[in-house]
């Protein structure tokens, strides 16, 4: 009796403490990352075009969620990674603007602490975002270099190219994974509120519900009627931003704030309800702003590569590709 006790009280805590948030659930950041890795066009290397590697990133857009729990250092420093509380005066947690995006994450603290905030309470889905852009593009300059040196190389230099380029094809997948979470993450409109889950205590005057909704718009009414098509029929052409990646995550998050209140007036008319067919419009149409993002940011990360360096020594991509230069060394360390 005493164990089922202590484990009755257990489920009761569970239940009534705080919640990390949670972003789409499962079927929603696995649709939108399948549908962002079928809309790639031919310029991208063709082992991302495989059916294969659409599945394979669809599973892997769940894997923020999934490591959730792992301990207590793991899921305090990634967790604020999901959100960002933005408010309507474009503060963040009503301290400093949210835009422009400082340079670093200790920018970042710096001006929240000056707040008495952090990054922990505030979120910083804008650097991961941006992080996750960043460690793409590198990605994508090695397997390039790989590539070209691979097609020039013989006997044991080419055979470590080749199996390195196959190792890197892996890290990137999983990387358009990683990416592929918080991209989504950015696309629901309450991973970038202060009205995260219920107004909370703000002022309220249209009498928008308190109750927690984050859980049942984005799990449950999902669930009941979002689908693949519908997701890849409210995507976007392909927009390159040209102006740096800091600038376009902010932007893309604050169109994404800007659908809070109707996303409230929504729930107001009963329509988050699972089913209920505003509530899966709303949905797909979020999702496939997602999706659309995600594609437009990997087509990005990829024609940046050009111009990276990779290993050490750095070589230029630009210089391998056209031969100039023999990488090697650079790749596999010459220490």
């Amino acid at each position: 009796m005493a164990r089922l006790s202590i484990a009755a009280l257990a489920a009761v805590l569970t239940l009534t403490a705080p919640q990390a948030a949670l972003a789409w659930g499962n079927t929603g950041h696995r649709l939108a990352g399948i549908a962002a890795m079928q809309a790639l066009p031919g310029e991208l290397p063709s082992f991302l075009r495989r059916s294969a590697a659409a599945e394979d990133v669809g599973e892997l857009s769940r894997e923020q969620d999934r490591t959730k729990g792992s301990g207590k250092v793991h899921d305090h420093n990634r967790d604020p990674a999901h959100f960002v509380d933005i408010d309507e005066a474009g503060k963040v947690l009503g301290g400093p603007a949210f835009a422009p995006m400082p340079a670093t994450r200790a920018d970042y603290e710096t001006a929240l602490r000056a707040h008495g905030l952090d990054s922990w309470k505030a979120g910083y889905l804008q650097f991961a975002i941006v992080d996750g852009v960043q460690h793409l593009t590198k990605d994508f300059g090695y397997w390039r270099v790989l590539l070209a040196a691979e097609k020039r190389a013989w006997g044991p230099k080419r055979a470590w190219l080749a199996a390195d380029r196959r190792r890197r094809e892996a890290l990137i997948l999983q990387s358009i994974g990683h990416l592929s979470h918080y991209v989504t993450d950015g696309a629901q409109p309450l991973h970038a509120s202060v009205h995260y889950n219920g107004w909370g205590d703000y002022p309220n005057p249209k009498g928008y519900t308190t109750a927690r909704i984050h859980g049942p718009f984005e799990g449950e009414l999902v669930v009941s009627g979002v689908t693949l098509g519908g997701i890849k029929g409210r995507m976007s052409p392909f927009r390159s931003c040209n102006c740096p990646i800091e600038q376009r995550t902010v932007d893309y998050l604050l169109a994404s704030a800007a659908q809070v209140e109707p996303l409230y007036e929504l729930e107001k008319a009963g329509g988050i309800k699972p089913g209920d067919p505003r509530g899966i419009d709303f949905a797909t149409r979020r999702l496939g702003v997602g999706a659309s993002e995600l594609r437009d940011l990997i087509v990005e990360a990829w024609r940046a590569s050009a111009n990276a360096e990779v290993g050490w020594k750095p070589v230029k991509v630009s210089d391998v590709e056209a031969g100039r230069v023999d990488p090697y060394d650079a790749l596999r360390g010459a220490d």
